[in-house]
C-alpha cells in the first residue's frame, strides 16, 4: 500500500490514526452524552454540538495561521495534542448533574469542548498540510529524473491522501464501541440494564413528574422496571439510573486521553521523518526574481478562486453527511431497534466501509487511468454529492414508506407500538454504505486538490480554508434536529436530498474551468 509514496506517509498517518481513536470516541457519544447528562433536548444538544464541531474546523483556519507565521509546524502539532489530552481529562471527571450544579457544570464541560476543538485546531489540518509537503518534495525530486518520473510521482498523491484518510478511520471504526461497551460494564455491575430511551424519561420524572402525560409515566415505568426490577421511590431511582448511566460514558473519555498520549508519542519520534517547511521557504525565496514572481500572480490568483468555489460546494455536503452525528444519531436511537446493538455503535459502519471500501475505489481509479479516462477531482466531487444523495432519497422513501411521523410524535407514541414499527438495522446500513462512498469521492480528495492549489507559503492557512469551509457545515448540523422533530421525517431527510443534488449542479457547472485552472 505504501510503496512508491513518502517514507514519512505511514508515520503521519499512525499519528493521526491514534488522534482520531481518541476523538471519535467522544464524538459517538458527544450529542447524546449532552442529553443523557443534562437533560438537554435536542435541539439544545445540537446547537451545542454544532458550535462545537464547527469550532474544531474554525480554529483550524487559526492553527494553520500560527503554523505558518511561526513555520514551526511540527511544534504547533504537538502543542495541539497537549490541549485536546487536557480537555479530555476534564470530561472524564463523573460529577452527577443536579439542579444546583448544572449551570456550572455545563459551562465546565462546554470549555472542555472548547480545547479539545482549540488542540484539534493546532492539529488537524497542519498534519495534513505535513502530508502535502511531502508530495511536494516527492514530485520535486521525481523531477529530476524526467518527465515520465513526474507524472507517476504526481498521480501518486491522490492515492497517498485516500491512504491517509484510511488511517482517519482505522481510528474511527474501533472507537465508537468503546464508551457503549463501558456503559454497558458500569449498568451491569450495578445491576442495571441498558435503555436508550430512559435517561430522557428519568430527566422529565425528575424535573416535572406531576406534569408527566400518562402515556410517558407508563412507559417510564415499564421502562425503568425492566431495566432495574421494582422501583419503590421513582425520584430516587430516576436519579440513581442517570448517574450511573453518565459514569460509564465518563470513564471512556479516559481512553481519549491515551489515545492522545500515543498519538504524541508516535509523532515525537517520527519527527525528523517530516519535511520542514522553514527551510524549504527559505530556499525558495532566493530561486525567483521580481519579474518572476510578478508572472505567477495570476496563476496563484486563479488557483485561490478556484479553491474558494470548491469549499462552497463542500459547505453543503458537510452540512448533510454530518448529520452522522446529529440527526442520524437521533433516527438510530428512536426509530431503530437498539435492542441489540446500542446507537453509537452505528457509527462504525462509516468507518468501516471507509475501510474496505478505499482499496475498491483506489483500484477503480487506478484501471480508468491505465485507460486514459482518468476522472478529475472536480468531477470526483460532484459524482460524490450525488451519491450522497442517494443515500437521503432512499432514507425518504423507507420513512414515507413506514408512515413515520416527526420524531417527537413518535415518541409519544406507546412502548409496545413504537416497538412494533421500529426499523431494523440494515436500513442504517445502506445509509452509512452511499454516505461513505459519497465521502470517499469528496473528502480525501478534497485534501489532495488543496495541496495542489494552494501557494508553499500558505498550506497551512489553505488547508484551514479547507476545514473552515467544513465548519460552516457544521454550523448548519442543529438544523437537522428541528426538522427531525416537527416534521414527517422524510421531509427532513427530503431537504438534505435537495441540498446534495443542487451542489452537484452547481459543481458540475464549473467542472471545465476548475479543470483548466488546477491541470
Amino acid at each position: 500500500m505504501f510503496k512508491g509514496h513518502p517514507k514519512g506517509l505511514l508515520a503521519a498517518a499512525l499519528s493521526n490514526m491514534g488522534e482520531r481513536f481518541g476523538y471519535y470516541i467522544m464524538n459517538a457519544v458527544l450529542v447524546l452524552f449532552l442529553c443523557s447528562k443534562f437533560g438537554l433536548s435536542e435541539g439544545v444538544s445540537g446547537t451545542i454540538y454544532s458550535c462545537f464541531y464547527a469550532g474544531i474546523y474554525i480554529l483550524a483556519l487559526v492553527g494553520g495561521l500560527i503554523a505558518d507565521r511561526t513555520q514551526n509546524y511540527k511544534g504547533t502539532i504537538k502543542t495541539g495534542l497537549v490541549i485536546m489530552a487536557t480537555g479530555y481529562i476534564i470530561l472524564s471527571i463523573p460529577i452527577l448533574a443536579t439542579a444546583g450544579n448544572t449551570t456550572w457544570l455545563l459551562s465546565l464541560t462546554c470549555a472542555a469542548l472548547f480545547l479539545i476543538a482549540f488542540g484539534n485546531g493546532l492539529f488537524k489540518g497542519n498534519l495534513q498540510a505535513i502530508v502535502g509537503q511531502m508530495y511536494d518534495d516527492f514530485e520535486a525530486e521525481a523531477a529530476k529524473k524526467g518527465p515520465e518520473a513526474l507524472k507517476e510521482a504526481k498521480d501518486k498523491r491522490d492515492a497517498g491522501f485516500q491512504i491517509f484518510y484510511v488511517f482517519i478511520n482505522v481510528g474511527g471504526l474501533i472507537a465508537p464501541f468503546v464508551a457503549p461497551v463501558l456503559r454497558q460494564w458500569w449498568l451491569g455491575t450495578n445491576g442495571m440494564e441498558y435503555n436508550a430511551q430512559l435517561p430522557a424519561l428519568c430527566h422529565e420524572y425528575i424535573n416535572s413528574a406531576a406534569a408527566m402525560a400518562p402515556e410517558a409515566l407508563a412507559n417510564l415505568q415499564q421502562l425503568m422496571a425492566a431495566a432495574g426490577g421494582q422501583v419503590a421511590d421513582m425520584a430516587a431511582a430516576c436519579q440513581n439510573y442517570l448517574q450511573i448511566f453518565n459514569e460509564g460514558i465518563h470513564y471512556s473519555f479516559i481512553a481519549s486521553v491515551a489515545a492522545m498520549v500515543i498519538s504524541l508519542v508516535i509523532f515525537f519520534f517520527s519527527q525528523k521523518m517530516f519535511p520542514t517547511p522553514a527551510k524549504k521557504v527559505a530556499a525558495q525565496s532566493v530561486e525567483y526574481t521580481a519579474e518572476e514572481k510578478a508572472a505567477m500572480a495570476k496563476e496563484i490568483k486563479q488557483r485561490m478562486y478556484a479553491l474558494f468555489a470548491v469549499l462552497g460546494i463542500v459547505i453543503f455536503f458537510w452540512f448533510s453527511f454530518h448529520q452522522n452525528g446529529m440527526s442520524l444519531s437521533f433516527f438510530a436511537r428512536d426509530f431503530v431497534d437498539s435492542s441489540a446493538v446500542a446507537p453509537e455503535i452505528w457509527q462504525a459502519i462509516n468507518p468501516f466501509f471507509v475501510i474496505t471500501l478505499t482499496p475498491v475505489i483506489m483500484a477503480i481509479f487506478a484501471a480508468l487511468a491505465r485507460k486514459g479516462k482518468a476522472i478529475s477531482t472536480p468531477r470526483k466531487i460532484a459524482i460524490g454529492m450525488f451519491i450522497a444523495g442517494l443515500a437521503f432519497l432512499f432514507l425518504a422513501i423507507f420513512s414515507m414508506m413506514k408512515g413515520y411521523p416527526s420524531a417527537d410524535a413518535y415518541k409519544a407514541l406507546p412502548i409496545a407500538e413504537q416497538m412494533a414499527n421500529k426499523a431494523h438495522w440494515w436500513v442504517l446500513i445502506a445509509v452509512y454504505f452511499f454516505l461513505t462512498v459519497a465521502e470517499l469521492f469528496i473528502s480525501p480528495l478534497g485534501l489532495s486538490f488543496v495541496s495542489k492549489v494552494a501557494p508553499k507559503n500558505l498550506l497551512g492557512l489553505c488547508q484551514g480554508l479547507w476545514l473552515t469551509a467544513t465548519a460552516l457545515g457544521n454550523l448548519l448540523l442543529w438544523i437537522g434536529p428541528l426538522m427531525y422533530n416537527a416534521w414527517p421525517i422524510w421531509q427532513c431527510w427530503t431537504v438534505f436530498l435537495v441540498v446534495c443534488l443542487v451542489s452537484m449542479g452547481v459543481m458540475l457547472g464549473m467542472v471545465k474551468w476548475l479543470e483548466r485552472v488546477t491541470a
